[in-house]
């Protein structure tokens, strides 16, 4: 269950400096809808300082934490400051993340990176990388840049970070050859190997069901959504998405990120979740 502290919920609940500067002089747009997450981040700079920023965002409660905290934060400020801002910097101005939703907190700092390099009329080097995860379009610079940046030390997180992986799971053995070459030294942990998991179609749903209530249910209420179990055949699993979470542009990120992983996790590491239409 994801734990948010009370400068999350109020940057969540009352977002600051929502919308688009007018006449702004740098633009920075990451993420997409069709990953889940967007932001659009623009600010106005006067004689080397940033006198104004707004933000544009589709994601979840700490999405629109972190970009309401970094308007705040970068108000004022030189570019030259504002450019040193990491996303460790964002998370701690909110009191931190939950290690979950620490993507949200990088996506900020990409944005400001954007939205600087723009300003310039210059190319951020990330956007030259390879892509790594066909399904979030994260290269592998972004991703070497997340685990030097935040001493990461496994697959997990890495995804935790940067969304790699957390789609189909097709790039997960690039992502810890990446993580082994970029850490000298570190013995990274191969695939576990699956679980015993046979179970009776009844066991499946019943397990499927209790994880549901006790794991997933209570952390998607908090951002006002629900889910129901609507069908299980076979290692495919058909939820519907309620409240906050039904037709939101993060429900993609939610039933893979979250959910499918949750399932795989606790149930059977071969689940696929897909939403009902």
């Amino acid at each position: 269950m994801w734990e948010y502290t009370d400068k999350v919920q109020e940057h969540f609940m009352n977002p600051r400096n929502v919308g688009e500067v007018e006449n702004a002089n740098g633009v920075g747009e990451v993420g997409s809808l069709a990953c889940g997450d967007a932001l659009k981040l623009t600010i106005r700079v006067e004689n080397d300082i940033i006198t104004d920023a707004k933000f544009k965002t589709f994601g979840c409660a700490s999405a629109i934490a972190s970009s309401s905290a970094l308007t705040e934060m970068i108000k004022g400020m030189e570019v030259s400051e504002a450019e040193k801002i990491t996303n460790e910097d964002i998370a701690e101005f909110l009191g931190g993340l939950p290690k979950e939703k620490m993507h949200c907190s990088v996506m900020g700092r990409e944005a400001l990176e954007a939205a600087i390099a723009n300003y310039r009329g210059v190319i951020l080097p990330m956007a030259e990388g390879e892509v790594v995860c066909e399904c979030f379009g994260v290269t592998d610079l972004e991703i070497i840049r997340a685990i030097r940046e935040s001493d990461l030390r496994s697959v997990e997180e890495i995804t935790n970070f940067t969304k790699a992986g957390g789609g189909c799971g097709k790039c997960e053995d690039k992502l810890r050859d990446i993580l082994r070459e970029t850490v000298e030294g570190l013995e990274v942990a191969p695939q576990k190997a699956k679980k015993d998991q046979k179970m009776t179609i009844l066991q499946k749903i019943k397990k499927i069901e209790e994880v549901l209530e006790r794991e997933i249910k209570p952390t998607l209420k908090k951002d006002g959504g629900d889910i129901e179990l609507i069908d299980v055949d076979g290692d495919f699993v058909t939820v519907s998405l309620r409240g906050a979470c039904a037709g939101c542009q993060s429900s993609r990120t939610t039933l893979k990120v979250y959910v499918e992983k949750k399932l795989r996790e606790l149930v059977c590491d071969t689940l696929i979740v897909e939403e009902d239409k």
